[in-house]
């Protein structure tokens, strides 16, 4: 396979219909897209947040098409499908919040099942198309509370509406790709990754955009559960797998559909509260405290195994957490100072490209 790093061959004039470009994952896959010479095709509801990475690091510069609309609109997606006529479709716009899944199930189940019955059938109506990565997540998984990471074999579940969601996104994709696409020739895969962190991201409910949120303020950030584990991760990590996915899929086909783990090693998998004590020795000044009371149910602990992507996709990470840690907290410092983020962002990505000598 040709060095996408250095002179992205792979992607240069690559149609991409990515839908959740204006979100925190799809904005940086945006800007990559484009920075390897992709045609990038996005299609997503307006930013969730203010201020967002979308309009703070440009990424309006890095879309051929912008449709605003929601994938539980069938007829719209199929309309930007048609007029985008992709190779490649990066399906990543869903409701994402554990807690917001409470409050709200049926616009969770509808944005992240119906929204992805909806991508698979205008894709499967567009001859364009020759791969498909829809994106899920590592709490897709029946949680069982062991110390192991889960494989892509494991049972599918989820205890919260979210979880559930994307169980069921998962058991979707699977059954378009058997029933439709394999007959079309056109591969279909799965990714599921960890927590990712990185600049540009002002969600709510979100560990570190919490804490950088309550440093901004000079205020006490309460946490929820401080002794819950997870896989944490650079967004740039799964990113970066989704690119290679998408384009073995492209290249081969049938031969690389099916589920994917992009999470990062074990060391990296560690509890909510040393991640806010490392954040706190890289900004002085702020505390946290443990929130009061019942919370809403959670898993304890999860942690993904990567070593299909490892041994198939030459995938691996990247950045460990204290790199992503510290370059996360540059980029904040950097907006805050008014810096261009677009280039800054684009200068991340090209650090990224060239850890471990740049090869992909």
């Amino acid at each position: 396979m040709e060095d996408l790093a250095l002179n992205g061959a792979g992607w240069r004039g690559r149609r991409v219909f990515l839908t959740g470009h204006t979100g925190f994952k799809g904005g940086w896959l945006a800007l990559w897209l484009k920075h390897l010479g992709a045609s990038v095709y996005g299609y997503a509801l307006d930013p969730p947040t203010h201020p967002n990475l979308f309009a703070v690091a440009g990424v309006a510069g890095a879309l051929a098409g912008d449709t605003r609309a929601d994938v539980r609109d069938a007829q719209a997606v199929r309309e930007a499908m048609h007029a985008a006529q992709p190779e490649i479709v990066l399906h990543l716009a869903a409701q994402p919040l554990v807690r917001q899944s409470y409050a709200d199930p049926a616009a969770t189940y509808a944005t992240n099942v119906q929204g992805t019955v909806h991508l698979l059938e205008a894709a499967r109506a567009c001859r364009s198309v020759r791969a498909i990565v829809s994106v899920t997540t590592d709490k897709c998984y029946e949680n069982r509370e062991w110390i192991w990471g889960y494989r892509e074999s494991e049972r599918l579940g989820g205890v919260d509406p979210y979880s559930s969601s994307k169980a069921c996104a998962e058991l979707v994709s699977a059954a378009y790709r058997e029933s439709y696409f394999r007959q079309q020739d056109v591969g279909v895969a799965t990714a599921r990754a960890g927590n990712v962190i990185g600049g540009g991201d002002w969600s709510a409910d979100r560990l570190v955009p919490d804490f950088l949120r309550a440093s901004d303020a000079s205020s006490v950030l309460v946490v929820r559960h401080p002794q819950a584990t997870r896989p944490w991760q650079h967004v740039l990590e799964p990113l970066h797998g989704y690119l290679r996915l998408a384009q073995r899929l492209h290249e081969h086909g049938l031969r690389y559909g099916g589920a994917w783990n992009f999470g990062p090693g074990l060391e990296d998998s560690c509890p909510v509260g040393e991640v806010l004590d490392r954040l706190a020795r890289l900004v002085p000044g702020t505390a946290w405290e443990q929130a009061a009371g019942a919370q809403p149910h959670e898993a304890h602990t999860l942690r993904l195994d990567s070593s299909k992507a490892r041994a198939e996709l030459s995938w691996s990470p990247r950045w460990q957490l204290t790199q992503a840690l510290e370059r996360t907290v540059a980029w904040h410092a950097a907006w805050r100072c008014g810096a261009d983020m677009h280039a800054f962002s684009l200068a991340q990505i090209a650090d990224f490209e060239s850890a471990a000598g740049g090869a992909w």
